[in-house]
């Protein structure tokens, strides 16, 4: 991949130390966030099963996914080393306030509330739009618009656009939302909800992992309204630094045709096993 960031500016960052997490304390490395347990965009392995797999700093196996992918060719733009911590959705802004963290590359969908202690990047990844699974052998399956799960048992990601979507449908059972999606599958396979949110390429990876689930695909015009870009988080006042200007020169070098490929091999590449 061309490299865009002048040898310079790279220099600079490292004499100078940058906003975010990094100082001139610190050794030349791209601290990342993100849960390892949202596939196809993260996910955690005992071993390193593909060549994106990056080990998980503190221990615990290695990380996997387009977010990796992605934090990698962000890394190798700044030339720095790349460090995957695994931390829980809610523990991504507090690890990022904390300087625990550089950046939130972890799915995560810039929003006004958000936004209020995060500076975001533009979007690194924009999804086909907000579905939903449910069993494949119930009558949801068939449904074409998000009105018809009124009265059904629905259930989103705790602090996510999988929650607050939920309420678009009239008289829907909204469930208390669940921490993590691995917890909202299994909610749905007991028969505890009739149907979980879900972006579409994580839909793809939870089906195909999951062959007794089915996606719900909308009309248009009848789905959701809700933005399914996702935005790489750094540090609140950095926006006018050389780390975010760097980040986001790093990430605007990567083309769309690779930001593609690489989601098309996290899906491939995501565990079929539960």
């Amino acid at each position: 991949m061309k490299k865009l960031l002048a040898a310079s500016l790279v220099g600079a960052m490292a004499l100078a130390g940058c906003s975010g997490g990094q100082d001139a304390a610190e050794d030349n490395t791209f601290t990342v966030g993100m849960e390892c347990g949202y596939q196809p965009f993260n996910w955690q392995t005992a071993d390193a099963e593909t060549d994106s797999a990056v080990e998980i700093s503190g221990g615990g196996g290695y990380c996997d996914g387009y977010d990796v992918m992605m934090s990698q060719a962000i890394a190798d733009e700044l030339g720095q080393e790349l460090e995957v911590k695994k931390i829980s959705w809610d523990g991504l802004q507090p690890a990022l306030e904390s300087g625990e963290i550089d950046a939130i590359i972890a799915g995560m969908t810039a929003s006004e509330e958000r936004e209020e202690g995060i500076d975001f990047t533009s979007p690194y990844y924009e999804s086909e739009g907000m579905v939903m699974i449910v069993r494949a052998d119930s009558e949801m399956a068939g449904y074409t618009d998000i009105q018809q799960f009124s009265g059904h048992n629905v259930i989103g990601q705790k602090n996510t656009n999988y929650d607050t979507v939920i309420d678009q449908i009239e008289g829907v059972n909204h469930q208390t939302p669940l921490a993590t999606y691995p917890e909202l599958v299994a909610a749905l396979q007991n028969g505890v909800a009739d149907g979980i949110t879900a972006e579409m390429p994580v839909a793809e990876g939870v089906v195909a992992a999951n062959p007794g689930l089915a996606i719900v695909k909308f009309d248009e015009g009848h789905g959701f309204e809700v933005d399914t870009t996702v935005s790489i988080g750094l540090a609140e006042g950095s926006r006018d630094t050389d780390f975010f200007n760097a980040v986001q020169e790093a990430l605007d070098s990567i083309d769309q045709d690779t930001r593609n490929e690489y989601m098309a091999t996290a899906v491939e590449n995501a565990p079929t096993e539960e």
